[in-house]
């Protein structure tokens, strides 16, 4: 069914039909809307058996959404920015647990200074504490990267938090034409959660969350990498069901037009449309350009990034968010590392862009691209780390 319909709007839809049990809700923009729907819909009684939780902070939103899912409860919450922060020891936590719970982070700048509009800071904050993460260009891929997360997250090869990620405002508050699923179609996709262990369970008593001497903890922490590196495997398995389903989707990222590139984008979220429609302009000019759109961010798919960009000249690495290591953001440091780990020996140049919402225009990519040609056929200079429209 083809409907007009905000993106927060389409994610509650997703997340209903997914059927949570527990659903740890509190407020911050720009997912404020998710949760709001949610409200609603639990109200009405159109989310079979759930329990809607007003907690008192996102760190409550996480931990109860742990103690649910330590129980045996399918559990999901959302959040953004600061409140992402907020529950950064339970966000720990939940992955070291290995508990499938999902989450929405609808991506929003981290202050000072306070600003409410769209950046990766927040999601990319995370990077390194366990959770898979997927991002969205749209709404419809919103709603689609959801209803796909739990068959990740609750796959006995993967067992981890899956964080959702959708670009606040962009996706959360735009309006835009999504095909929505038939209810029974996700419910059949999506599947009933049995977990093997659970603290209720009174034949299987068990102990969650103990103390780990160095014995054991070392091996526990390769335990959570070995649980990521599976769900790349997983994650392209339900995106092949999904596809059947639905014929929409792609699995760790998607190649627009790279075939036979001399020059490449990497970018993810909402600003790859952007990069598309700056690609098609320039391939009615004749120019060899195309665009790696990554989607799946953790795990990160550096064997697979490092192949689909084996036969273009140079790559452009775009990130929305600062690392503050001197030599780009998150993407401008893991990128050329995979390259060079996998004998990759092109040009890589890492672009900083749209931080705090700044906009990012289909000129904008054009003249990356200009940039990038003129470095590899005329010798041109490039700085490898810059800002794309810094005022000075």
């Amino acid at each position: 069914m083809l409907k007009q319909i905000e993106g927060s709007q389409g994610v509650a839809q997703a997340v209903a039909l997914c059927r949570p049990e527990v659903i740890c809700a509190y407020p911050i923009s720009p997912q404020t809307h998710i949760v709001e729907a949610l409200g609603n819909l639990t109200r009405k009684g159109q989310i079979e058996n759930c329990e809607y939780i007003n907690v008192e902070s996102e760190f409550a939103a996480m931990s109860v959404a742990i103690g649910a899912s330590v129980a045996g409860a399918r559990a999901y919450t959302a959040t953004a920015s600061q409140g992402l922060l907020y529950m950064v020891e339970a966000v720990y936590n939940a992955s070291g647990l290995g508990l499938p719970i999902v989450m929405t982070v609808a991506n929003r700048a981290i202050g000072a200074p306070i600003n409410i509009w769209n950046d990766h800071s927040d999601a990319m904050s995370q990077r390194d504490s366990g959770w898979i993460q997927i991002y969205a260009e749209n709404n419809q891929e919103a709603y689609d990267n959801f209803i796909q997360a739990y068959p990740i997250a609750e796959d006995t090869r993967v067992h981890l938090p899956v964080m959702i990620c959708q670009d606040g405002f962009i996706t959360s508050h735009a309006v835009e034409n999504i095909t929505l699923l038939e209810d029974e179609a996700v419910k059949d996709f999506v599947g009933e959660y049995h977990p093997e262990e659970f603290l209720l369970n009174p034949g299987k008593p068990i102990a969650v969350g103990p103390y780990s001497v160095s014995n054991y903890a070392m091996e526990a922490k390769k335990n959570q990498e070995v649980a990521l590196e599976n769900s790349k495997e997983v994650i392209k398995e339900v995106a092949k069901k999904y596809k059947e389903l639905t014929g929409r989707g792609f699995e760790l990222f998607e190649e627009y037009k790279t075939e036979d590139a001399d020059y490449i984008m990497l970018i993810m979220g909402s600003a790859a449309g952007t990069a598309k429609e700056a690609v098609d302009e320039l391939r009615a000019e004749g120019k060899k350009v195309g665009v790696l759109k990554l989607r799946v961010f953790r795990p990160f798919p550096s064997e697979e990034i490092a192949k689909a960009l084996a036969n273009c000249k140079a790559v452009a690495v775009m990130d929305r968010c600062e690392s503050y290591n001197g030599n780009g953001g998150p993407l401008g440091s893991e990128v050329p590392a995979a390259l060079f780990k996998n004998k990759v020996m092109i040009e890589a140049v890492n672009y900083i862009y749209g931080l705090a919402g700044r906009d990012f225009t289909i000129k904008d990519v054009k003249d990356v691209f200009a940039e990038l040609e003129d470095m590899i056929e005329n010798g041109k200079t490039v700085e490898q780390y810059q800002y794309i429209r810094l005022r000075g």
